[in-house]
């Protein structure tokens, strides 16, 4: 008799040990029944981020207005099967080259403040703004 309580706590106690051990990996919430709060920015965030990113999806740009701080990293993922490129008016500035279709390619933005007009090389009418502040 006294074999089957040992047994039953020797099993719960690595039942324990074992939902401890995956807890981490399964990323449970604490005690309070609320998930941590995402410290990642929106892709449409209005205010200065030092890591941004454009969707190109369905031939536009997603945000359209970008607003990052100098020197930020832009990422560029076309979601699109078409090529495109992110390509600044203003010469020199800024430009992904051609971005084929399910591909992603990055940019740093310029480190001088100010408003920066984009296009697509390939798609002229597609059109954003990035702002550096």
């Amino acid at each position: 008799m006294l074999a089957r309580p040992r047994l039953r706590r020797r099993h719960t106690v690595l039942t324990i040990a074992l939902l401890c051990t995956l807890t981490p990996l399964v990323g449970c919430t604490d005690s309070g029944g609320s998930a941590p709060a995402s410290p990642s920015p929106s892709p449409t965030s209005a205010t200065a981020v030092q890591e941004a990113r454009i969707v190109i999806k369905n031939f536009r740009f997603e945000p359209a207005n970008l607003t990052v701080a100098p020197g930020t990293k832009v990422s560029v993922v076309n979601e699109d099967s078409s090529p495109h490129t992110v390509t600044a008016e203003a010469a020199d500035s800024f430009d992904t080259s051609t971005i084929e279709g399910g591909r992603t390619a990055t940019f740093t933005a310029p480190p001088t403040a100010g408003t920066y007009r984009y296009l697509c090389d390939i798609h002229p009418s597609m059109r954003g703004t990035l702002t550096v502040r």
